[in-house]
């Protein structure tokens, strides 16, 4: 398989997957204060300490080793490389820039970059071709893609994750053909600020590509190029790491004839020469200017402190701890502290309808609302985020469930509220009986900032007509009722007890469903309910 192609580390927010940052980039006297007295501590700790702690003195040098000047040949060298190797992957949305499209014909290709560019995001290039091609047969332009709908379009994208991405190409469409005359923007600052979506690197990529302008990238493979070429080892997400890359990245495309191509092969060496783990050197064109390759060769000098006007000391970069520096290349980026994402327990009810008189199985998905977490997918139905989860509470679960979906639920043996009765007699016969409630077991799914356990159920119900589904939620109404019930007043998550259950805390959706259980699998649901449903087909196998 091809080497992944990823964006940034961070958790993915709704509105951006880039770099970018807000902070303030100034370099004031205090912060220079004390990353100077930093760096004499751990100077004192190198000459102290025995050879298994010393810091590398490499963290005394000029902020300047960090700017990347005279650029000319090693653009020359880079752009011969790319020119050999540009057409390997056989990326069907790579072509060269033609300075003959007119107005349309170049919005044409943005809009190819733009989806290029969105799935490609923490995704293999090998596994992006082939939903490329599909996406580009159904929707051969923007105005295509606008007149779709979420099913439609998550069913293009079943299998690719994230699929909050989708939604966003379909919201970004939508509001281009709306309002910016079917095309989307043709520079950089309007594309990031008017598409939802697009951040700085998306709105670089696409502008460099399908319009030549002269806007930088910075994704996850030229992040680990240019620290590598620069030699920066200081914390990957700061806000000053991130303007020095920027900074760098710039001087690569600035006033050049071919911005694009010049983006496209910082990326391409990135991806496929200078990897996370194993970086080929030998191969890449930059070498010669590059500071981390250098200091691996066997006339560098790894020791001894490197005296540096205080006014010109690098603030930005933190010691080399010695017990860390293998002598390779790899030591740069400096390694990223990941965040331990957050453990929720929610109980997944794989709810089951049969009929007394045939063999008909029908299952009851539920849709998502469009925005948030796996938006627009079906789901079995789910209590979120519980607290207290014991099994003899967990078996009342479904039956509050159904009395969100049913027209007719049929009641808890532990419901002290009596049914209300039903308007008209004959209805009686449309409650289904809730056969059994079975466990089946625990499912675990990760995602980048989340650690879900699904608690699974399967739940029989019996009746003698498909049970009445209540009216479908609009999806506006879906994502403010689901917003405002996901957190409590002071904006933490809420934490539902299984013991406290009640019908206004089911978490609310635009839609439900029945679906034949031969057509369960091809429904747009994500690989964790695909887990589940796999799960409780097991349980079946086991209790035959």
């Amino acid at each position: 398989m091809g080497p992944k192609r990823k964006r940034a580390q961070r958790p993915v927010s709704e509105s951006e997957e880039d770099y970018a940052e807000n902070s303030d980039s100034s370099y004031d006297e205090t912060s220079r204060a004390k990353v100077t007295q930093k760096t004499r501590k751990a100077r004192k700790k190198g000459r102290e300490n025995d050879g298994s702690t010393v810091v590398n003195s490499t963290s005394g040098h000029p902020a300047s080793m960090h700017v990347i000047n005279a650029v000319e040949p090693m653009r020359i060298a880079l752009l011969e490389w790319y020119d050999r190797v540009h057409d390997a992957r056989k990326m069907p949305w790579r072509k060269k820039f033609d300075p003959s499209l007119d107005v349309e014909g170049r919005a044409q290709r943005a809009y190819e970059v733009w989806i290029s560019e969105i799935m490609l995001q923490q995704t293999q290039v090998a596994t992006v071709i082939p939903y490329y091609n599909k996406w580009i047969a159904k929707f051969p332009t923007i105005r295509d893609l606008a007149a779709s709908d979420i099913e439609t379009v998550n069913s293009l994208w079943k299998g690719l994750g994230y699929y909050s991405r989708a939604a966003r190409l379909l919201s970004g469409a939508q509001k281009a053909v709306k309002e910016l005359h079917g095309r989307l923007p043709d520079n950089a600052k309007d594309m990031e600020a008017k598409i939802p979506g697009v951040g700085r690197y998306s709105a670089g990529a696409i502008s460099s590509i399908a319009y030549n302008h002269c806007v930088p990238v910075l994704d996850g493979n030229v992040h680990r190029l240019l620290s590598r070429f620069t030699a920066l080892h200081a914390q990957p997400k700061s806000k000053r790491t991130l303007d020095v890359l920027w900074a760098g990245a710039e001087s690569f495309i600035e006033q050049s004839k071919r911005p694009g191509d010049i983006n496209q092969a910082l990326i391409e060496l990135g991806s496929t020469v200078c990897a996370v783990r194993d970086p080929v050197c030998s191969e890449c064109p930059l070498r010669l200017w590059c500071k981390a390759y250098q200091r691996t060769q066997p006339t560098a000098s790894h020791t001894g402190a490197v005296e540096t006007d205080i006014e010109e000391l690098c603030l930005v970069c933190d010691p080399i701890p010695s017990d860390e520096d293998n002598g390779s290349v790899t030591i740069y980026p400096m390694k990223a502290e990941r965040k331990k994402p957050r453990e929720e327990l929610d109980s997944v009810n794989v709810i089951e309808w049969r009929c007394r008189n045939s063999r008909d199985r029908w299952f009851l998905l539920v849709r998502r609302p469009q925005g948030g977490l796996l938006a627009g997918l079906h789901e079995f139905p789910t209590l979120p985020n519980l607290s207290g989860a014991k099994a003899s509470n967990m078996a009342e679960i479904p039956y509050t469930l159904l009395q969100e979906f049913l027209m007719h639920p049929p009641s808890s043996h532990s419901d002290k509220e009596p049914l209300k009765k039903l308007a008209n007699s004959n209805s009686a016969y449309n409650v289904p009986k809730v056969i059994q409630v079975t466990s089946a077991g625990d499912v675990v799914h990760v995602f980048s900032h989340i650690k879900k356990t699904y608690r699974v159920q399967w739940v029989l119900l019996e009746g003698d007509e498909l049970p009445q589904l209540r009216p479908a939620v609009s999806p506006d109404q879906c994502t403010r009722e689901n917003g405002s019930r996901a957190k409590n007043p002071k904006g933490k998550q809420k934490v539902f007890e299984v013991s406290e259950v009640k019908l206004n805390t089911i978490p609310q959706t635009s839609s439900a469903q029945w679906v034949p259980l031969t057509q369960v699998e091809d429904a747009n649901i994500g690989t964790g309910v695909l887990k589940v449903w796999k799960l409780v087909e097991k349980l079946w196998t086991a209790t035959r």
